[in-house]
């Protein structure tokens, strides 16, 4: 069993949720742990969306399952800068 997620798992995980229909990611998916002791991750997902933003309001608070873990999604500030950990900073 694999211990850790990795990009290309939420891409696969992404292509097959019904709510990511017709959402286009723009970049691989950044997947981060939460805490330094933690098994909790935080992933960044770049999407391909009209002006007005409304495929990525349209996924805001839904929920979804991996296996035995509960997925929702929320929104995040744009940060036009490098993606850093929020633990170590690299």
């Amino acid at each position: 069993m694999q211990d850790q997620l990795s990009s290309s798992d939420v891409e696969l995980i992404i292509k097959q949720n019904q709510i990511f229909d017709n959402i286009t990611l723009m970049t691989k998916p950044r997947v981060i742990k939460a805490f330094s002791k933690s098994d909790m991750v935080i992933i960044w997902i770049d999407i391909w969306d009209i002006q007005s933003g409304a495929k990525a309001k349209g996924l805001i608070n839904w929920c979804f399952n991996i296996g035995r873990y509960i997925v929702t999604v929320r929104a995040a500030n744009a940060n036009p800068g490098i993606p850093q950990c929020k633990n170590c900073w690299k």
